[in-house]
């Protein structure tokens, strides 16, 4: 549906770097990566804001190279909502169908009412919420019923306790009308929530593209461990492989094994998810195979549902525990603790795919 091949932009001292993607037919992709990493200039280019940019862009199977934004047909919408001022919401939403003609009553009632605008149909944008605005242009996105629709962050200024309804409200318009997204975001809980497939962007550059699977549990370099979010990356040096299973010396001497093709002496990263981490209060762990890292908490920060404990284990070490966990647990800065970690959590990135 949407294929780059070896896309090019300079915008000042910032570039786009010969990136090449390709976005198949119905598919959800996410842009995954940092402020400035230039996940919008991107969208911008697949929707030919940018004539200057060099490469090519197929679209549909046609060569788009140089072709204007309306010679496109894709749904662009903005962080920044770009909304007319003087229309109210409904007239905001029917724009595009009215300007083709179409009628724009039932499908226009539909979509206020499946993303929460009825009650503010005659409001102007003056009088939204950042939030609201922003479920307006998607609405209005969505109501010239384009087959490919380019969304950047189009759920940040959303509220927290709205956010979930309206991303199931997506994740069904897309499935039921068939839509190709290609959608920028910072957030993790959106990719795992609508994604097909992640593309991890930095500097201008694409680092991996994958599943969940594959970009969250199996970075192909530091750079993207980081960018997906994996809280504990780890220098180790491999001592010893048995076949595709490498133990892994740590700082302070305790040691790991993992599935790795790696040679015996390399310097790797360990990568551990802190939420794969279980902690138990100085005993041992209980299942099979995990590894047994022992280590003194030095700080707890606590979130809605989880709590991030900071441990010094010879390294920095962070887990997250589950709340309801907590009482059980009594955990204390100062306490030592043993971090068990699962076979199977730990994820090895040899020394020359740190970048």
């Amino acid at each position: 549906m949407i294929t780059l091949d070896r896309v090019s932009l300079r915008r000042g001292s910032f570039a786009l770097r010969e990136i090449s993607l390709h976005v198949e037919r119905g598919e959800y992709l996410f842009l995954l990566g940092p402020s400035g990493s230039g996940k919008t200039l991107l969208l911008e280019t697949v929707a030919g804001i940018h004539p200057d940019a060099t490469g090519q862009v197929v679209v549909r199977g046609r060569d788009m190279t140089g072709e204007p934004p309306e010679g496109r047909r894709v749904a662009l919408v903005y962080q920044d909502y770009a909304l007319f001022p003087h229309l109210t919401v409904r007239e905001n939403v029917a724009f595009g169908p009215r300007m083709r003609g179409a009628d724009t009553g039932p499908a226009v009632d539909r979509l206020l009412d499946r993303f929460g605008l009825t009650p503010l149909a005659d409001r102007y944008p003056d009088r939204l919420s950042g939030g609201e605005r922003q479920r307006v242009a998607l609405a209005r996105a969505l109501a010239t019923e384009p087959d490919i629709l380019l969304l950047d962050e189009p759920f940040s200024a959303v509220d927290p306790e709205l956010r979930s309804r309206y991303l199931r409200e997506m994740r069904a318009l897309q499935r039921e009308q068939g839509l190709t997204v290609l959608q920028v975001s910072h957030s993790r809980d959106e990719a795992f929530a609508l994604a097909s497939r992640v593309a991890v962007m930095d500097s201008g550059r694409i680092l991996q593209t994958g599943t969940l699977e594959e970009v969250f549990r199996h970075p192909s370099s530091r750079d993207t461990a980081r960018i997906a979010g994996i809280e504990n990356l780890v220098e180790g040096m491999v001592i010893g492989t048995a076949g595709q299973v490498a133990e892994i010396l740590l700082p302070g001497g305790s040691r790991v094994q993992a599935r790795a093709n790696v040679t015996a002496t390399a310097t790797v990263t360990v990568c551990i998810p802190a939420a794969e981490i279980r902690l138990v209060p100085g005993g041992a762990c209980a299942r099979d195979g995990a590894t047994v890292i022992p280590g003194t908490i030095t700080g707890l920060m606590a979130g809605e549902h989880t709590t991030l404990v900071e441990l010094d284990c010879g390294f920095p070490l962070t887990a997250r525990v589950p709340s309801a966990d907590l009482p059980a647990l009594s955990l204390a800065v100062g306490d030592p603790v043993s971090a068990c970690i699962p076979a199977g959590a730990v994820h090895v990135i040899p020394k020359g795919d740190e970048g």
